[in-house]
């Protein structure tokens, strides 16, 4: 399971020209669910990330998480992060989730966040979206449950 993070000021998502989803100060999710994953790695991926230090403290310095400023989260999934780059130039998807798996992860992996109370919102799953996304900072983490990065 891979994410990218992205810290945010504000986000939204739409889809066909209507506004799905969208959080105030928080974590942009871009979620990607693998072939071989399991619920290890979505706990693991879920506790990283709502734990994740990445918001200034009072000193300036990134030492608080989702939990100390009330952040929210809005999640998006997008099965093109697990994209095989490295023969030719068109990406192979061979190693994305089939569409039912990855889509009880993606929903498992928002029920699991709001459990923690913290608001989520999302895209609507395998629609094309459109994404507004406020950084801030910019601040960005790449994040893979088998920790291969």
């Amino acid at each position: 399971m891979r994410a990218v993070v992205q810290r945010v000021k504000r986000s939204s998502v739409t889809v066909a020209n209507r506004e799905v989803g969208s959080i105030g100060r928080g974590f942009l999710v871009l979620l990607g669910i693998a072939d071989d994953d399991t619920p290890e790695d979505l706990e693991y991926l879920v506790s990283k990330i709502t734990h994740l230090r990445a918001f200034e403290d009072a000193d300036g310095k990134m030492n608080v998480s989702l939990f100390d400023v009330a952040g929210e989260l809005l999640v998006v999934s997008q099965f093109t992060l697990l994209a095989d780059c490295r023969r030719g130039r068109r990406p192979s998807f061979t190693g994305a989730a089939p569409l039912e798996t990855a889509q009880t992860y993606y929903n498992d992996f928002i029920r699991m966040v709001q459990q923690q109370g913290i608001r989520v919102a999302s895209g609507v799953f395998q629609a094309e979206m459109e994404v507004l996304i406020v950084n801030d900072g910019p601040v960005t983490f790449l994040l893979d449950s088998k920790r291969l990065f």
